[in-house]
């Protein structure tokens, strides 16, 4: 990536021509383009107590992870955490073209999951991407949502994402054409196998695909609501452990949110397929497991999620999410210590002190459940501060 410096004289230049952009973010002239920074600052305070054992330090601590509830395990006091990683920043571009149309750009980082860091003494953990993508006429093209999720149906909650259990939560690079109600893309394809080796199954990320997955999507705004229902179409593959096979995975995904009366609305997510894996609730199911003759099987999951969300005032609103996934496991290639559900209720109370500024608590109790019958729970008491800005 090419650097670059700014003179002094340029920056001076740059903040005496400060301007409000239309989003709503501060933003300067750099030649003919206009650059934005937008993000938001969140603390985050929560307590965490759990029926089979603790939730090792990592994501699973910092938010919800259904696969990561333990089962199993024996008893443990509850924890509390505290952590600023969901804070985040962006800078967009604006650029008009000499053809009579602008180039748009976003790039975007967080500190939700990265790995490189530590609690011990100055919590000192690395940026890592969330978006970087351009738009160029009806091109989306770079890493942002994948088009088989619809970020309008994420419920309004203190965790991270939410409903997570029966949510399609996936960033990936992408080259996507908007026509209209209608959106088509090819993706950044990746395959999640379980396989059992030495009596243990495990998950082996192959990277072997040939092919991109494919979606399709279309968007219905009405003035009840929105909803979208998409397609998604995805070659799984292994090449490597002894094992040299391809199959098909697909997916079915409608969500959508309505305005059921001008203080409550409802927000909404079914999805069924063979092969969804990766693709929703944070990779809990893999999207295929091998058999005994060394052959890839696409393993079938469904998800649902509801948010009800109540507005009390103009300072106080509320939400209740329930999010459930069921996974078909091929028990015979697999093994009994694959997840088979999980499921949790969320409730929670926000207030807005300000325009930008506002506090929460939520309240989470979430189950896991193993295909031998065994099972886990976890409740969470998070408390959040958030600044937009």
């Amino acid at each position: 990536m090419a650097a670059f410096t700014l003179r002094p004289l340029s920056l001076a230049i740059a903040i005496s021509t400060l301007t409000v952009a239309t989003a709503g973010h501060a933003a300067f002239k750099m030649g003919d383009t206009d650059v934005g920074f937008t993000g938001y600052l969140k603390l985050d305070a929560m307590v965490t107590t759990t029926s089979d054992g603790q939730i090792a330090t990592g994501i699973g601590r910092d938010f919800y992870v259904p696969s990561l509830t333990p089962v199993g395990g024996g008893n443990e006091s509850p924890v509390f955490d505290m952590h600023a990683r969901q804070s985040r920043f962006a800078l967009t571009t604006d650029t008009p073209l000499d053809n009579g149309q602008k180039v748009s750009g976003r790039f975007e980082f967080d500190l939700m999951s990265t790995t490189l860091g530590d609690q011990r003494i100055t919590n000192g953990y690395a940026p890592e991407i969330r978006h970087a993508f351009i738009t160029y006429g009806n091109w989306t093209m770079g890493q942002t949502w994948s088009t088989f999720m619809d970020t309008n149906a994420l419920p309004d909650s203190l965790d991270f994402i939410g409903g997570t259990d029966g949510a399609v939560f996936v960033r990936q690079g992408l080259v996507r054409y908007t026509s209209g109600s209608w959106q088509f893309a090819v993706e950044n394809p990746e395959t999640t196998v379980t396989q059992v080796v030495g009596g243990v199954a495990g998950r082996v990320v192959t990277d072997d695909n040939g092919v991109p997955d494919l979606v399709a999507r279309y968007n219905h705004k009405a003035g009840w609501g929105a909803m979208s229902v998409a397609v998604l179409l995805r070659e799984l593959s292994m090449e490597s452990a002894g094992v040299n096979d391809q199959t098909l995975g697909y997916g079915v995904s409608v969500s959508g949110k309505a305005n059921v009366t001008p203080g409550d609305e409802l927000r909404f997510t079914v999805n069924v397929g063979s092969g969804l894996g990766r693709y929703m609730s944070l990779n809990t199911a893999n999207d295929a497991a091998v058999s005994s003759k060394g052959e890839l099987e696409a393993i079938d999951s469904q998800g649902l999620m509801l948010a009800w969300k109540h507005t009390w005032s103009p300072q106080w609103r509320s939400s209740l999410i329930l999010a459930q996934q069921n996974i078909d496991n091929p028990v015979a290639w697999t093994g009994k210590l694959q997840t088979s559900a999980t499921h949790s209720v969320t409730a929670n109370l926000i207030k807005q002190l300000a325009n930008k500024l506002s506090v929460g608590v939520e309240v989470r109790h979430a189950v896991r459940d193993l295909e031998s019958g065994a099972q886990g729970e976890m409740l969470r008491v998070q408390s959040s501060v958030k600044y937009d800005f």
